[in-house]
């Protein structure tokens, strides 16, 4: 009688997925969420993630548009199950991104951009090495502090604790691949452009777009 073991099953690693996950960080008052739009408006292969959060809709917003709303205790279940590639509790709310939405999208070819602060943006590199962080930068702390108080919502307290908050979220720029300074919007929405194709031609995603034409290449080199 042979004591000769079976052979283990062979594991077949997932396919990598194909699409790139870009994040975008800024402190309140950078232009970041009029940049994201205009990017998303140019490049139809680019998707901004929807988060999971359980503060009330605000007037106008959809539910799996702007945000899928869900329930404390749902939002927790799923911290539990590890659902969130990041997620975390802002003035009261839980915001979150879950990990499922974000391989269904990379999964088809498509890059998808998370909109966030530098806390989850550290959750996101610590699951996902790959990703690649952009950080929107004012021209100054003036003109910052300037397009705050131009919105004519918030009193002085308010400017001041959104300033100092703005100065620590600043403070964290040397955690990004890239820096934009928003001082002309067109430029920095071109060049947000400009770093999202280049990050398309990396070769590593490239080799798994292009297998095909790179194995036929291969096999007609000479020898």
């Amino acid at each position: 009688m042979s004591d000769r073991r079976p052979a283990e099953p062979t594991v077949t690693e997932p396919k990598a997925p194909q699409g790139v996950l870009f994040i975008v960080s800024a402190p309140s008052g950078a232009g970041k969420t009029s940049l994201v739009k205009a990017l998303l408006e140019r490049d139809a292969m680019l998707h901004l993630a929807v988060s999971c959060t359980t503060r009330a809709p605000r007037r106008g917003e959809v539910d799996g548009v702007h945000y899928h709303f869900i329930d404390e205790p749902e939002f927790l279940r799923r911290i539990a199950a590890d659902a969130f590639i990041e997620h975390a509790e802002v003035f009261g709310n839980r915001y979150g991104t879950t990990a499922a939405a974000v391989h269904e999208v990379l999964g088809r070819g498509d890059d998808l951009l998370l909109e966030i602060d530098w806390q989850g943006a550290r959750q996101v590199r610590a699951r996902w090495p790959g990703a690649v962080g952009i950080f929107i930068l004012p021209p100054s702390l003036a003109v910052l502090e300037e397009r705050l108080r131009g919105r004519g919502q918030d009193e002085d307290a308010v400017i001041a604790g959104r300033m100092a908050r703005a100065r620590d979220e600043l403070s964290h720029y040397g955690e990004y691949d890239y820096l934009v300074v928003n001082d002309d919007f067109e430029q920095a929405v071109a060049t947000l452009a400009a770093l999202v194709i280049a990050e398309r031609h990396r070769r590593e995603p490239q080799e798994v777009r292009l297998s095909g034409l790179l194995g036929e290449l291969a096999s007609t080199a000479p020898d």
